[in-house]
């Protein structure tokens, strides 16, 4: 990753500038990791369409996602994590999957109903996992009730997803949309794609739904919480009406809010010691998810690095008392959750959600 670059691919797509800066950025990170072992693994329990389930949430390692390798989004650093040239083989992704099964049999009584498989990049990106691995790991988890597969929406195809819903597996595809602006995705994050892009990706899900015997196939969107450049105030205002045009698009299903945190090698992480940024507050994704609770999809939120300074975060006294409440709401759907919470810096949000004026100069820490 010492020398990241764009594809051809990705020549001529997002703000140069921003990719020039993040190149630069992600060029200091000079550790190496191992292409047999996953990135992180970890056991957890998820809100979907069939209920809660058990969760084996895998996080692979890959060759990075491409984008990222152009420049890619402010605040991502995941691709900082992955294996240096580019690819890894199938044999070592599949020995990864191995590792993961070996800690799921020694930390669950049972088989996780739900499999969660991310790459900090795009599943569905064959330059990252090939045709034969995603085929032999949908054979792998045959067995299971569903499973989640992360990508950006220039991959999500109904062939690829029909590897999957083909075994009889219920196929979520979760995509990166973080906001449905296209000014904000463009130029605070700097990703690429537009919102009818998103859309055209919840209708290849849509067919394959319709086309699956034996199981269902949609969208997961994730949405980013505070996007850099933005006040509190807009970045709420944005993520409101984001889920809720989320929620309006045949396919989706679910919305995922991913309060931003300060991840390093980023453009955020640059704004962040410079005094530009500040993570958002827990006040503000617990507001948003009252406002949003009776919208049509599963609305969820897992803030991480809640209570600390590049994480969410409120006060530090409430923190993991809001973050409580978050998850009871994730698990539940019902937003009476918040009313048991409270806290004497809710009126120091307030104030900065009505006076908050310049995003180069956050109101509070």
């Amino acid at each position: 990753m010492s020398k990241p670059s764009p594809d051809v691919y990705e020549q001529g797509k997002g703000m140069d500038a921003h990719n020039q800066v993040m190149r630069e950025i992600r060029s200091r990170k000079e550790a190496s990791y191992d292409p047999h072992e996953p990135t992180r693994v970890w056991l957890d329990e998820d809100n979907t369409p069939g209920g809660v389930k058990r969760s084996l949430t895998i996080i692979l390692n890959t060759g990075g996602c491409r984008w990222a390798r152009a420049g890619g989004c402010t605040m991502c650093g995941y691709v900082a994590e992955s294996v240096d040239g580019g690819s890894v083989s199938h044999g070592a992704l599949m020995d990864q999957i191995d590792v993961c099964l070996e800690h799921e049999n020694e930390n669950a009584d049972e088989p996780a109903e739900l499999i969660k498989i991310y790459t900090s990049g795009s599943f569905l990106d064959e330059r990252e996992v090939g045709a034969e691995t995603r085929r032999a790991i949908a054979e792998t988890f045959a067995d299971r009730d569903r499973i989640v597969l992360e990508s950006l929406p220039d991959f999500v195809d109904r062939e690829k997803i029909g590897d999957f819903t083909g075994h009889g597996i219920d196929t979520d595809i979760a995509i990166g949309l973080e906001t449905a602006t296209d000014r904000v995705r463009h130029d605070c994050v700097n990703k690429y794609f537009d919102f009818a892009d998103f859309e055209d990706a919840c209708t290849e899900a849509a067919t394959a739904d319709t086309e699956a015997d034996d199981a269902e196939a949609g969208i997961k969107a994730y949405l980013l919480m505070k996007p850099p450049f933005l006040t509190e105030s807009e970045a709420v205002e944005d993520m409101i009406s984001s889920i809720e045009r989320c929620a309006d698009v045949e396919g989706c299903h679910t919305v995922s809010m991913n309060p931003c945190n300060v991840q390093r090698y980023t453009m955020v992480d640059e704004l962040y010691f410079n005094d530009g940024y500040r993570p958002p507050w827990l006040w503000s994704v617990a507001h948003v998810l009252e406002e949003t609770a009776d919208t049509d999809a599963i609305v969820v939120s897992d803030p991480v690095g809640h209570g600390s300074d590049r994480g969410p975060h409120n006060c530090t006294e409430c923190d993991d008392l809001v973050q409580k409440a978050i998850k009871d709401f994730d698990l539940r759907q019902d937003p009476s959750v918040f009313e048991q919470v409270s806290c004497e810096c809710e009126l120091t949000w307030e104030t900065v959600m009505e006076r908050d004026r310049s995003f180069n100069q956050p109101l509070t820490r």
